[in-house]
């Protein structure tokens, strides 16, 4: 058997079983003939209207967590139920779905998932897929929109509170977006994105423990609300730092992307980080399957339940070769 590079940019198809796997070799496949350009880096240009926005939301997430003791029992398993939908609608959504392809779903998990995206606020799919695609055709470089080489800071937060790098905004626009384009569910959502987002992420979450149980409007807007969308976005971003540093990398010791286990558990499953870089086609951005992966199961379930087909997986003898050649001699993930 062949293996396939997540560096080749030459399209190969895996035999696994009786099923052909395609594997991604299009858009989110590292770009090793880019060249940073010499000379000095251009300045920083701070954004203050997002600086102000998320000194603001992560007060107001930390006055919900004061708030925690005075929530009913079912408002907290309601915050947990709106953490996990959230969550799902970036990993199983703007991320596997339709930033890799690595599997498909039908329009009504495809509605499902856009619903749950707009929950998540992190941009709309078009926009979250477009810049997910870059940082893996530039990873670690002046066209990654949140380069783990500059730190923990800017590849956690600090990448949203300043202007782009040109090189960003350049590569991003020469990207092959006509999939997502071609899309009407990716495109309805963007179109009525801030809508979708006031609904969603905000409304929903504090109305209905109050509707339903009688719970105050300042525990709603504030538990479930601003407590409950700040710690998704932290969970996401820890994916972009904490995985682009600490931990092993058993499958290409010679990109950043590490397994770290606490950013699997945080993010539903996304912090099998060196193997998601090195096979970016697999559904499940794991070795290990369902472990710590609650994303996974959620689309092996819908696969169960025939809303989603077509699981792209790499073979465990690809993966073995793969480790021998590029790996770092640990046995373990995390």
């Amino acid at each position: 058997m062949t293996e396939t590079d997540t560096r080749n940019h030459n399209p190969s198809k895996q035999q696994n079983g009786d099923a052909v796997t395609e594997l991604s070799t299009v858009e989110d496949v590292f770009d090793d003939t880019y060249r940073e350009k010499e000379g000095p880096k251009p300045p920083t240009r701070l954004v203050w209207r997002n600086i102000i926005l998320m000194l603001l939301l992560h007060s107001g997430a930390l006055y919900g967590l004061m708030l925690i003791p005075s929530a009913s029992v079912l408002t907290l398993a309601w915050t947990a139920v709106c953490f996990i939908i959230s969550a799902l609608g970036v990993t199983a959504g703007a991320h596997r779905l339709w930033s890799h392809r690595t599997y498909k779903a039908s329009f009504p998990l495809r509605v499902f998932l856009a619903l749950a995206n707009s929950m998540a606020f992190q941009n709309d799919i078009y926009e979250w897929a477009r810049d997910h695609r870059t940082h893996h055709k530039y990873s670690e470089t002046d066209a990654d929109p949140h380069n783990a080489l500059r730190g923990f800071f800017f590849s956690h937060i600090g990448w949203l509170l300043v202007r782009k790098h040109p090189d960003v905004l350049e590569k991003g626009r020469k990207l092959e977006l006509s999939d997502l384009r071609a899309d009407a569910v990716v495109m309805f959502q963007r179109r009525h994105y801030k809508l979708a987002v006031l609904l969603l992420c905000f409304l929903m979450p504090m109305l209905v423990p109050w509707y339903l149980w009688g719970e105050s409007l300042t525990v709603g807007y504030f538990v479930p609300g601003l407590m409950r969308y700040t710690l998704v976005l932290n969970a996401t971003w820890l994916v972009n730092s904490a995985a682009h540093m600490w931990g092993s990398r058993p499958y290409d010791q010679s990109i950043n992307p590490r397994e770290n286990r606490f950013v699997a558990f945080s993010a539903v499953g996304e912090g099998f980080h060196n193997y998601h870089h090195t096979f970016p086609f697999d559904y499940a951005t794991s070795e290990f399957g369902n472990r710590l992966n609650l994303t996974t199961v959620f689309i092996d379930l819908m696969c169960s339940l025939g809303l989603a087909s077509d699981r792209k997986k790499v073979s465990q003898e690809t993966i073995r070769a793969r480790r021998q050649r590029t790996g770092d001699a640990s046995n373990k993930s995390g």
